[in-house]
């Protein structure tokens, strides 16, 4: 996904953001550009064993540059939603102006958000929504639509049978949002297809396992939904493979397989026939929206509801938070040669 000059529409004015335009196991990321005058930036992480967090890890210095944004080496939570309260409390302490988090846990976050309130220090909130707190901005593709869009490519595919569910963790909005768009999709569109579900907590040795148990009483599925290719691509193959089960997309006996991500290991399985489908997330332009509205709300800007300029929509959401629902790409087999070079064209 290539940046471009892009506007989104605020309250009383109109902020204009132009941008130029993935693996590293680092704890941090290098800093930004030397600022526009607000003040530093407090990037904060959920984990970086995900390619995904990693990709996005990369993407946070070229677009804190291109944005002018004075922004801190990253810090990586490591999955550990007290730790990220304390690392929330850390860059508070170093004086940050805005901060910008990808929360753990939607619903811990609330303690580090309300500390930043205290100190009147803006928040933007990458890829989960905090239940509760504020924040100027939420910053996240539409996790119902991957649920969606995965039930639609399977039932479509594979019309009756069974399918797996690779659950994300339900303490999350993402996991809750895509398994429940999903499974209601199923029920409502696809009454043929029995759902079958593995709660996995990002967790790709949990995964792993629990696939395997599943396989043994269910050997004739013939659909999985890895809601976090992430985490669920390598354990699921290296499962499928142990067992026989892992066929070129187009042979006999070829279990269909749709992913959420959009990182470079599944556009390689798309192009190998491992897998059929990825529900793409964006994380360049997590990376670049974040930085434009923590920027926009360290200047004081306020936004509203309505689509934006950049193909997205501002939406309320039923907690009184704006989140700015970006587009999220099915890649297939069709077009996978668009976002990945090395794909078979």
């Amino acid at each position: 996904m290539r940046a471009r000059a892009v506007r989104v529409a605020a309250v009383g004015a109109s902020a204009t953001l132009v941008l130029s335009a993935c693996g590293s196991t680092n704890d941090t990321a290098g800093s930004g550009g030397g600022g526009g005058g607000e003040g530093k930036v407090g990037v904060i992480l959920p984990l970086l064993t995900s390619p995904f967090w990693q990709s996005y890890n990369d993407y946070v210095p070229k677009m804190a540059k291109s944005e002018d944004v004075d922004a801190l080496k990253t810090v990586n939570s490591n999955s550990d939603p007290a730790k990220q309260i304390t690392d929330i409390n850390s860059q508070l302490d170093q004086g940050v102006k805005g901060l910008i988090v990808a929360p753990i846990d939607s619903a811990a976050i609330s303690a580090g958000l309300d500390q930043a309130e205290r100190k009147g220090v803006p928040v933007v909130a990458v890829d989960v929504a905090p239940e509760k707190g504020k924040v100027a901005m939420v910053v996240r593709a539409n996790n119902r639509a991957y649920g969606q869009k995965a039930c639609d490519y399977l039932g479509d595919e594979i019309k009756s049978g069974k399918v797996v569910q690779i659950m994300g963790d339900l303490a999350s909005v993402n996991g809750r949002d895509r398994s429940k768009a999903f499974r209601q999709c199923m029920k409502d569109k696809y009454p043929k297809v029995k759902v079958l579900e593995i709660p996995a907590k990002w967790e790709s040795d949990a995964a792993a396992s629990k696939l395997d148990t599943l396989l043994n009483s269910n050997p004739d599925i013939k659909g999985i939904y890895m809601q976090a290719g992430g985490v669920y691509l390598a354990p699921t193959l290296q499962t499928l493979k142990k067992k026989g089960m892992l066929k070129k997309a187009g042979t006999k006996g070829h279990i269909t397989i749709v992913s959420n991500d959009g990182i470079p290991q599944e556009f390689e399985a798309i192009s190998k026939g491992e897998i059929d489908a990825t529900v793409s997330q964006p994380a360049d332009a997590y990376a670049k929206y974040g930085m434009f509205y923590i920027k926009a709300a360290m200047n004081g800007e306020k936004f509203k509801p309505g689509p934006t300029d950049h193909g997205s929509t501002i939406v309320r959401l039923p907690n009184g938070m704006l989140e700015d629902q970006l587009s999220a790409p099915l890649v297939t087999k069709e077009n996978v040669g668009l976002f990945h070079e090395g794909a078979d064209q």
